[in-house]
């Protein structure tokens, strides 16, 4: 709840009001408790007060009870006890509700959510897909190759296709980029294909998110952009995380340098927070650090919502300056030694143990050090979280519905479309190369029909040749057996005639062949 332009959190033990200082929201912060003690509430408190301050937020919601927050509050015999308890009647206390942008990745509760493959990068989408370092260090190449050609990477579809074509490629790709095995590839291709079945499909493509549009204020309140997270988280809670890293990683890029202001430009509450650091590479956890520690000079607040500190990696856990802790709950000796890690990174309060108190906490209490006008962590507090103003709860589809699609937003994102891009560009040159291939192997063909037609003109002509040479020796011969029988009959006859009688005839006949031998054999001779 504002108060004094202070965000008026909660009430002290000893009735004394607890404020997170609008200029120090940036400094981060951390919510954590277990299961039931009160982190959603403590989160929607301070989402309200941000909003009543002009400060656009963002909630991821994993349970599915943050949409209420658009909606006043109602009132009951509870709320009543509570308003009087903390004196909230004399403040100006009233239910309301907030300006609310519903998300969702699968655009089934909210606005669809989506990016693009190029903006999540390789490192980002390796954790998705959970590669190991030398699947990822392909991927990276497989991106680099993308950009060095032009190629926009947008959907999964368009990974893919890079993925198969470098993979036809990668003889020609060797020597450049290095070797990039067919094993591997195919590794990465099987997992993009379950990412698909698991929403990936509907999350990368356009209409992509452009940041700024979660920057906008209502009627003077930060507008408050919930995504609903409770399907993703359960179906892929890598994707989950990763695109809470994604959106630090491009607000962080795209925020200008602004130092310490009055209040912050955005806060962020990221629920379930040790997801983002579950098996996270130690180039992934470098980034997250990096992130931390310079988005705040951007103005930019972060608050880790999660059942134990010791889910948040220690350099991350040192950049968070303002928290609250709800009760923790000791059944191991590991729970014990939990508790009192916990409880020794609050600036000790003489009046009452850290560590007892921790584990006595009841439900909406909680131990709370936020830091002072100097910077410095105060000491911590038992205190007791003020109630939310909007409705505690969900709300109904037709609300939901009403809210979706009322939204100034919605015309932009409900629509999805496939602009050109590394799927249409390959699948071009792929039936480009195709005609370029069908083209050549006819020309091959059609020059194999004429050489073997020339071939058989050849050897019709030789065959042509060979038969007139024949004719001409035939005809000779021809001519050489006409000469000699003519001249042996009539050589015959003559000696016959002049022999007479059988005798004659013998003598002729011989004759005559022996005669046209002869002649035969002096026409060859010449």
């Amino acid at each position: 709840m504002k108060k004094d332009d202070k965000i008026w959190a909660a009430v002290n033990d000893a009735g004394e009001d607890l404020f997170l200082l609008p200029r120090m929201a940036n400094r981060h912060g951390l919510i954590a408790g277990a299961t039931g003690t009160g982190k959603t509430v403590t989160a929607r408190v301070l989402a309200e007060s941000f909003s009543d301050m002009g400060v656009p937020v963002f909630m991821a919601d994993v349970k599915g009870d943050l949409a209420g927050i658009m909606a006043p509050g109602t009132d009951s015999e509870d709320m009543q006890k509570r308003i009087q308890r903390f004196g909230l009647a004399d403040t100006g206390f009233t239910y309301t509700g907030y300006p609310v942008a519903l998300w969702d990745i699968y655009g089934e509760k909210g606005m669809p959510l989506r990016t693009t493959v190029s903006e999540m990068g390789p490192l980002l989408m390796a954790r998705i897909l959970q590669l190991n370092d030398l699947q990822s260090d392909i991927l990276s190449v497989v991106f680099r190759i993308a950009d060095d050609n032009n190629l926009l990477l947008i959907d999964i579809k368009d990974l893919k296709a890079m993925l198969n074509y470098v993979q036809e490629h990668a003889k020609e790709y060797a020597e450049q980029y290095g070797r990039m095995s067919s094993a591997s590839i195919g590794v990465i291709l099987r997992a993009l294909v379950a990412l698909e079945g698991q929403g990936g499909d509907m999350f990368f493509g356009e209409t992509a998110l452009n940041i700024s549009d979660w920057m906008q204020t209502y009627d003077g309140k930060g507008m408050i952009n919930i995504l609903d997270s409770v399907s993703l988280f359960n179906t892929n809670g890598k994707l989950y995380s990763t695109f809470l890293l994604w959106f630090l990683s491009e607000l962080f890029e795209m925020m200008p340098e602004v130092g310490d202001l009055p209040r912050p430009k955005m806060v962020f509450f990221f629920d379930e927070a040790h997801l983002l650091f579950k098996d996270a590479s130690k180039d992934l956890l470098d980034k997250i650090e990096q992130v931390v520690k310079l988005i705040r000079s951007r103005g930019i607040g972060i608050y880790f919502c999660t059942q134990n500190p010791r889910d948040i990696p220690d350099a991350v856990l040192a950049q968070l300056g303002n928290r609250v802790q709800h009760a923790l709950r000791a059944y191991t000796p590991a729970d014990q030694k939990a508790v009192r890690a916990a409880a020794q990174s609050f600036r000790e309060n003489p009046s009452f143990n850290t560590v007892e108190t921790l584990q006595a906490l009841g439900t909406g209490e909680a131990l709370i050090s936020f830091l002072g006008d100097d910077g410095i962590p105060q000491i911590v507090q038992k205190a007791y979280i003020l109630p939310p103003q909007s409705r505690m709860g969900t709300i109904t589809d037709v609300e939901r519905d009403q809210a979706v699609k009322g939204h100034i937003l919605y015309g932009k994102y409900s629509r999805a479309y496939d602009p050109e891009s590394a799927y249409e560009i390959l699948q071009r040159l792929g039936i480009e190369a195709a005609a370029a291939a069908e083209k050549a192997k006819e020309e091959a063909e059609k020059q194999k029909l004429l050489e073997r037609e020339q071939r058989e003109a050849e050897k019709a002509a030789e065959r042509e040749a060979i038969k007139a040479e024949n004719a001409k020796k035939r005809a000779a011969k021809s001519v050489g057996s006409t000469v000699a029988g003519t001249v042996g009959r009539e050589a015959g006859k003559t000696v016959g005639g002049l022999f007479g009688g059988k005798f004659g005839k013998t003598i002729g006949g011989n004759l005559g062949a022996s005669l046209g031998r002869g002649i035969i054999g002096t026409l060859f001779k010449n």
